[in-house]
């Protein structure tokens, strides 16, 4: 339990970094195993998305979770480097399979000008971002179910 610490804060670090720098990703391998493996368990929608979603998105307050419509909505997230901004993101699962294009991200920032919160532009790279680091995250947690 002590190493999920430094893993949680190197997840939070890389997707503020992603949330800050909206820098692309991608790629990887598919690992080999039955496509079975890749389908919902006893959830509504990808297990190993759904997981990877909540991984990667646990460092911002939760609002809202619903595993069989497969939606994670968070509350308003400010970085402590940068008060003066803050993100609210909804992630939605849309199919039961492995795919890239199974997972969307929705993000909204807003910056603090006089006090008052007003909305900006997101960078579409930092949606996009999220979208890797999500995915990236499900394969490897499906690349561990398959071998392990």
């Amino acid at each position: 339990m002590p190493r999920l610490l430094p893993r949680r804060l190197s997840l939070a670090v890389a997707v503020s970094a992603a949330l800050a720098l909206a820098a692309c990703g991608g790629g990887g391998n598919r690992p080999k195993g039955d496509l079975a493996a890749s389908r919902v368990t006893t959830i509504g929608v990808n297990s190993y998305l759904w997981r990877a979603s909540l991984d990667t998105v646990s460092f911002m307050p939760l609002l809202q979770t619903d595993s069989n419509g497969g939606v994670i909505v968070t509350d308003w997230y400010v970085n402590p480097q940068v008060p003066g901004e803050r993100m609210k993101v909804t992630v939605s699962i849309l199919d039961q399979d492995l795919r890239a294009d199974a997972v969307r991200v929705a993000a909204l920032r807003e910056i603090n000008r006089g006090g008052q919160w007003v909305s900006a532009p997101v960078e579409a790279a930092t949606t996009q971002k999220l979208e890797d680091i999500i995915l990236t995250r499900a394969r490897d947690l499906r690349r561990g179910a398959v071998t392990g």
